[in-house]
């Protein structure tokens, strides 16, 4: 697996109700079926994405997460996750509301944009970043809302999400060592991970 979803696995309690948005062929779904006895389902915007999912016997449904996710009902589950999707929705901030509605906790990851090669990039060209995250030019971009760790820190602030736990990865995979500094995170993290609850 990504190492975003294998972190994002070490979250999940055994035995939780899970919901998966923007699963992909289902991976997560899988590994937390088989390894801890989850009740995990998907949301897959892709439909080749998700018919392979269906096929392997994961729980998915070829939907959106701008707009399916007001049908579910509130507290429906443990956890709802957005594994890298959160640059690429409409409405980043409903999207948010929705997860803490219809899930007692959320869990986002998504590629910092205030990473120190992006900023260079930026700097010193003065056109959009390419880096193996950010892979496509500017005009094929999914990436319509892309965000920092502060950013995304000040956004909870502003919505009264608790954080429960965060970390920065940087470039090769490793947990970054700057959880008491999100300044020196957004700066060298190059993926994000957060637990949210409401406050």
């Amino acid at each position: 697996m990504r190492l975003d979803l294998r972190l994002i696995a070490e979250m999940i309690t055994p035995g939780a109700r899970v919901l998966d948005i923007g699963c992909g062929d289902g991976a997560l779904l899988a590994y937390l079926t088989a390894e801890k006895g989850a009740d995990a389902r998907g949301i897959e915007i892709d439909m080749a994405e998700a018919t392979r999912a269906v096929a392997a016997g994961l729980a998915v449904i070829h939907g959106d997460a701008d707009h399916d996710l007001a049908s579910y009902p509130d507290g429906a589950f443990d956890y709802v996750v957005l594994s890298r999707t959160l640059q690429a929705v409409e409405r980043p901030r409903e999207v948010l509301r929705q997860m803490l509605r219809i899930g007692r906790r959320a869990i986002v990851s998504f590629p910092n944009f205030g990473h120190w090669l992006v900023r260079w990039q930026v700097l010193a060209t003065g056109r959009m970043p390419m880096t193996e995250t950010w892979h496509r030019a500017w005009y094929e971009t999914p990436n319509i809302h892309p965000c920092t760790i502060q950013d995304f820190f000040d956004l909870c602030t502003l919505e009264g999400y608790a954080v429960e736990q965060w970390l920065a990865v940087d470039e090769r995979g490793l947990k970054a060592p700057w959880k008491r500094s999100p300044r020196l995170a957004n700066l060298f993290g190059e993926q994000a991970l957060f637990l949210l609850r409401r406050g």
